[in-house]
């Protein structure tokens, strides 16, 4: 006697109470057609990326639009696991959205969501590729909160607040707070582009948080070697020449 296959396990995400009532009601409608097991329910991203590594899920009902963190950065955060779920994002009438998810061969569901579409999503639903995740970012453009690095199997969740500097070290990039250093892939040129109005550039592979600038000053000795200090650090960091001037101007030092 053949075991019957497990039901697939989905996590509901949405920042509206009547709206993920309404996803359970449709998938319920569903049950006939494509039954699943419900396995819980977020009302935001930072609660999403916790229920998916504690509960597991094949595939994610996830909302776009979300106060904190929202869907697509809770997808991209979600992508540093070893086996992501499959994600289908839902959102209310965005027609930039719409274009972006049909380029990517990204499901979608459109509020109020209908029972034949869920069927059809649920169908096909896959998880999503980094390159994918950022082309979406780009139609809905929004600074992370969070930097992310899976350690052990587990997502770490770094505050952009926190981030005292970045700096490129080959194919990854040196992320250091005052508590420690985390090491993520990704390119120092595209967190520049996302979050130069927090980071400014000071070495051709370093950025530093603005607000975190305590000392800017000239190496003894050294009429061409310039260096920076930040705060809740000791370390020293370079300044090129090029930088150094334009920190001096911006900052009255």
């Amino acid at each position: 006697m053949n075991t019957p296959s497990p039901l697939p396990r989905v996590l509901i995400v949405d920042d509206e109470a009547p709206a993920r009532r309404r996803l359970r009601e449709v998938l319920d409608d569903c049950a006939a057609e494509r039954p699943v097991e419900v396995v819980g329910e977020a009302d935001n991203g930072l609660d999403a990326l916790q229920q998916v590594q504690q509960a597991r899920p094949d595939i994610v009902l996830l909302d776009i639009r979300m106060p904190s963190m929202d869907g697509i950065e809770c997808a991209q955060h979600l992508q540093k696991l070893e086996h992501p779920p499959a994600i289908i994002f839902s959102t209310a009438y965005d027609a930039y959205a719409f274009q972006a998810f049909e380029l990517n061969a990204v499901d979608y569901l459109l509020k109020p969501v209908r029972a034949e579409r869920l069927v059809r999503a649920l169908a096909k639903a896959h998880p999503l590729g980094a390159d994918a995740l950022a082309r979406l970012r780009q139609a809905h453009p929004k600074t992370r909160s969070h930097l992310s690095v899976n350690e052990k199997g587990r997502i770490v969740l770094i505050p952009v607040e926190d981030v005292l500097y970045l700096k490129a070290e080959l194919k990854y990039v040196t992320v250091r707070t005052a508590a420690r250093e985390y090491l993520i892939e990704d390119s120092l040129v595209r967190l520049e582009e996302e979050l130069g109005e927090r980071f400014m550039r000071i070495h051709r592979n370093c950025l530093v948080a603005n607000s975190r600038i305590r000392e800017i000053g000239k190496l003894p000795g050294d009429d061409d070697g310039h260096f920076l200090r930040l705060e809740g650090l000791n370390e020293r960091l370079a300044v090129s020449r090029r930088q150094y001037s334009t920190l001096r101007e911006k900052f009255k030092y």
